[in-house]
């Protein structure tokens, strides 16, 4: 069984969905590093820094309603975090488009938030 993270770990991580959920974005880009490497699910390609993952999330939350709970953190032997989410994606009239289990993996640096990547849930 996989150990879990740090207590501290798993706080900045809760800290970082609460945030994203309510849509207090600079909230959330504090627990990040400002070379922060985020995947843009729309053009699929990678947000760097803050700006960058700042515009996505507007872009984002202007055309759809997302909601992610973090269910089940686990530390892998690299370090990295693999958080089991739940998603729930809303268009903005309120119909569900996707609702899924995902895993968002981490890098975590120095305490902040470095990376994020996110994988479908292996069966």
């Amino acid at each position: 069984m996989a150990d879990a993270p740090s207590w501290e770990t798993q706080e900045l991580l809760r800290r970082t969905y609460d945030a994203f959920n309510r849509r207090a974005i600079d909230s959330a880009l504090a627990v990040m590093q400002p070379d922060v490497d985020w995947p843009n699910m729309i053009d699929n390609v990678r947000a760097i820094g803050h700006d960058a993952v700042r515009e996505y999330w507007q872009r984002q939350f202007a055309t759809i309603d997302p909601h992610v709970e973090p269910e089940q953190m686990r530390l892998e032997d690299d370090g990295r975090v693999v958080v089991d989410v739940h998603q729930v994606i809303r268009l903005l009239d309120g119909s569900v488009r996707d609702d899924r289990m995902v895993q968002h993996v981490y890098t975590i640096r120095d305490g902040l938030v470095a990376r994020m990547d996110v994988q479908s849930v292996r069966s």
